[in-house]
This record gives C-alpha cells, structure tokens and sequence, in this order.
C-alpha cells in the first residue's frame, strides 16, 4: 500500500478531532443541534486552519444517513463518499480556475434539481475571492434565495476582496491561526498513535516554524521523520529548518553584558560557519528579549515548565529594562535592514555592534538594577518614588527635596535648567536626554549635567554633540558638555512634567467625583468610574 502523507491521513473527520477552532465548531454544532441551518456560510482564515476541513464535516452533517446532526456516523455511505471525495451531492470548486462568469452560471444551472443520493445538494467553493464581478453577480440571486436543498459553503484567505453583497448573505466564521501550543500537542499525539519517538523540543520548533498552520506543521512533521530516520529529535529539526539554537543567542547576550564584542562576533561566525540564517537569528533574539522582559516585570507569567526560565530571570536581573526595550528595537531594525545590507552576515554582525554600542556602560558593575515586578515582585532592589520616577531624587532624600526650596535655585549662572530648556529648540533624542538631565553647574566654558542610570540609554552621541551646539548658541560662545551618569539631586524637567500631569489629573478626577449627576448615576446604578476616560481640560 503506497504512504499516504500525514496531513491526509490524520484530516480530522468531525468536530471533535478538530483542534483549534473551538469557537467555531460550538457554533455549528449548536445550530445543527437545534436545526437552525442557514444556506450560505463563509469560512475565512489564512492557510491550513480547517476551512476545507469544516466544509467537509459540515457536510457530512447535512447528509449523514443517520439524520442531520453535529456528530456524523462516518460509517455510512454518504460520509464515507465524502471523505473519500466521490459524493455526487458535494460538489467543490476551486475558484481560482473557474472564475469566469460563464463557468459559474453552469455551475448553477443544476441547482434546482434535487439532489441525487443526499439530504441537501452542498456547494462548497474554495478561495471565493478569486471570482470575476460578473461570476460573483451570476451567483447573488441563487446565493440569496437558493432552493430548501441547497447549502453553499464558500472559504477564502481573503475576505475584503469578497463583495459585501455576498459577504451580507453568508454567515461568516473566521478560523484562528493556532497556536503553537496546540500545534505542538497534536503532534505529539499524533506521534504517539504511529509509534515514532519524538523529543519535545523538536515539537516545539516544528510548531513555531508552521506559522498557525495545522497542514504545514503536519508536512513540517513529515519532513523531520524522513530527515531523522523515522525519530524526530531536536538536533537534526534545526538543522532541518536552518532554526537558532538558544544557546547561540545566550552566548550574544552573556558576551553583550560583558562588553566583549570580539565573543559576540566569535558566536556569529560560528553560526555563520553552520549557515544558520541570520534572519531567523534575530527574529529569535527578539523573542527571547520579549521573554527577558516578561520575566523582569511579570516573573509570575513565567511558567515553571519552561525549560530555559533559570538563564531567562537571571539575565532579568542582570539587564536594564530600558536597555531590554531598546536592545528588542535593534534586533527588529536590525532585520528589517538586512536586504540593505552587503550581505546577511554583516548585516547581523552591525546589528551585534550596534547593540554592543548601546550597552550601559555599568552592565558587569554588579549594581543592582532599578526596576520592580508587576504586582510589586522586586526582581532587584529600589522602591519608592525613585523607583516610580527614576530620574527624581532616590527614595531616601524624596521628602526632603520636596519640602525644600532651596534646592530648585539656579545651580549655575546659566540659570533654572527648566528654564533654559524651552530657549534651546531641541527635538527628537536630544530634547528627551536634555529633560531627563539636572544642571549641576556651568562656569562659562563647560556645562556639566547629571543623568540617572535608568536613562543611560538616552546618552548617545549624536543627541549629546546636538545639546552642546544648542548650549552654545544659547549661551554665545563655544561650551564643552560634560554628562555624568549618577542619581540626580533635583527633580528634572522630564520628572517635574509627569508630576504636573499627575496633579492635573488627579484634580480633574476629584472634580469630576464631586459632580452631583456623576454621583447620582454612580448611586443609581452601582456604576465604577473610569478614571483613565477622564482627560484634564
């Protein structure tokens, strides 16, 4: 007996082995319950999430000799025929090789016959956007009062070429992409029932590179246990799918917060050397950034399972959360930049040095980071307004500063920095550096500036060199710009900013929990306000 692919062999043949579209199958099933059976439906989703799959069940449905109902027997003759495609009252079309208005008209001419062997005469029309205007208008009027023995089932991967004229006579169901998970766990069963060894892992990669796609995992899957000899392992999947190992991107990370720049392209000519694609290198960094970020502010969200949640809370703990945000940007620019560059690999190895350029300069200090957990889960130490604004005063001196006026003089003879912020006309990085500093003092010829270590990011060169021509247009003479990184004294700008707008909207909310209608509706119907509706005026 020849093989039969695996994709075929394991198509599911009613709802219940159906994996992924759950929302879609109960609302069938109720309505074949209760027998509330429309005549148009439209199944719309990307490619291998069950349209086809749907069509073909529901089917079965409608002409079961059983009786119609949301579980077929898949034993009589009618559902065996339309498993196997000979069920002469199911008639599918591929639209995109029958467009013409012609072929759709004789297509329909039959409809008003009754069907030869089943229940109802079913229509079902793949990839229905692929219909001229005309063949979509030759079907409207069949499609909107259709004979009690006909139900068109139409699936497309692309609803908005659809004419609402047609979309408005269809009941329309949108199939999810799937997520890996489930991807992977119907593999895993799958595996199981043909005997073939499998390691987890191996799943996983299979899983994430089919995109939401049961059919391309399953051919995915076919490939692997061809590749593998009849197991599918890890090891041999990535160099199947030319897939990133994590411990490649470990190793960049380990190195970036080293500040050794010759490990990091040590680790890419290693991958360079096992043509694993750079692409796919970054597009894993930045997943693995999102993952670092996830475990700095909600370590709760980690699960305990995961099999690299150790290395992923300690780079948490070691990495700036600011850094994590800006390092994400680099390694999605980074590879949107790569069909610019000479070639992949020195694509990758500038985006490397970019991130290494940008890396705070205390990254190996063994300082502990200034960032908390949602839900107030520290991963490193600091709280308190310093925490909640990271460039005012630490928590320590917060009173202090506040009840003290004499801190807010004029620290130089340049004046108020608040002041002279406004006189220098900055924009774009070097107006955000300048706000998040504090004037320390300035005695003519240098100007020097404090900048907390939350902000480091911010101190870049060309947003530096654009505030010291500023300074020295301001000021009328040359000035040398000095930027120290410590916490700062006073509040900055940028600090003094949030703590006006959040005085004004706490003024706004109080007003508005004062007015006598708001609270009698609040009384009336045991309402909640929403205080981020409420917008100061």
């Amino acid at each position: 007996m020849s093989y039969q692919v695996l994709a075929r062999k394991w198509r599911p043949k009613t709802f219940q082995t159906l994996v992924g579209q759950e929302h879609v199958v109960r609302a069938l099933t109720h309505a074949l319950t209760e027998r509330r059976l429309h005549h148009a439906y439209l199944f719309t989703g990307t490619r291998g999430v069950g349209k086809t799959t749907l069509a073909r069940i529901l089917s079965k449905s409608l002409n079961c000799e059983k009786g119609v109902s949301a579980t077929p027997c898949c034993v009589c003759s009618a559902c065996t025929e339309i498993d196997s495609g000979r069920f002469i009252d199911l008639l599918e079309v591929d639209a995109a090789t029958n467009t013409r208005v012609d072929e759709m008209r004789q297509l329909l001419e039959n409809a008003v016959y009754a069907p030869t062997r089943g229940r109802f005469k079913v229509y079902v029309i793949d990839e229905v956007h692929m219909l001229s205007n005309s063949a979509f208008n030759a079907m409207l009027k069949t499609l909107e009062e259709p004979p009690e023995h006909v139900k068109f089932i139409l699936a497309t991967t692309d609803p908005q070429k659809i004419p609402v004229t047609v979309l408005s006579r269809c009941l329309q169901f949108n199939l999810k992409q799937m997520t890996p998970a489930s991807i992977s766990g119907h593999l895993k069963h799958i595996l199981e029932a043909e005997a073939i060894a499998a390691e987890p892992g191996a799943l996983n990669l299979l899983a994430r590179s089919a995109s939401g796609s049961m059919r391309d995992a399953l051919s995915l899957l076919d490939q692997a246990i061809a590749h593998g000899s009849g197991r599918v392992e890890e090891a041999q999947v990535r160099d199947m799918l030319g897939t990133v190992d994590l411990d490649y991107l470990f190793s960049i990370l380990d190195a970036l917060l080293a500040g050794d720049a010759a490990a990091m392209l040590l680790v890419a000519d290693d991958m360079a050397a096992r043509s694993l694609s750079c692409d796919l290198a970054l597009q894993e960094m930045a997943g693995l950034l999102t993952r670092i970020q996830v475990a700095q502010l909600a370590p709760q969200a980690v699960a305990e399972d995961v099999p690299e949640r150790a290395r992923l809370l300690a780079l948490a703990g070691r990495m700036d959360p600011e850094f994590v945000q800006l390092a994400y940007q680099i390694a999605v620019h980074g590879r949107k930049e790569l069909p610019l560059a000479p070639d992949e690999e020195s694509g990758f190895a500038m985006t490397l040095l970019r991130l290494h350029s940008f890396r705070p300069a205390d990254f190996d200090s063994g300082a502990p980071l200034r960032h908390a957990a949602k839900g107030g889960t520290a991963i490193a130490a600091e709280s308190g307004p310093a925490a909640a604004y990271p460039d005012a005063v630490p928590a320590a001196r917060a009173e202090s500063v506040m009840e003290s006026p004499a801190l807010f003089r004029p620290a130089s003879p340049l004046g108020e920095w608040r002041d002279v912020l406004p006189a220098l006309k900055l924009g774009g990085m070097a107006r955000e550096l300048a706000q998040h500093c504090e004037l320390r003092d300035s005695d003519g010829g240098q100007v020097n500036l404090r900048l907390a270590p939350a902000h480091r990011h911010l101190q870049m060169k060309p947003a530096q060199d654009k505030l010291q021509q500023a300074l020295s247009e301001h000021l009328g003479h040359p000035v040398q710009l000095r930027i120290e990184l410590a916490d700062v004294e006073r509040l900055t700008p940028a600090a003094e900013a949030r703590i006006g707008r959040r005085e004004l909207q706490d003024r706004a909310v109080a007003a508005i929990e004062k007015d006598g209608f708001v609270r009698d509706i609040i009384e009336m119907f045991d309402a909640t306000l929403i205080e981020s509706s409420i917008k100061p005026v």
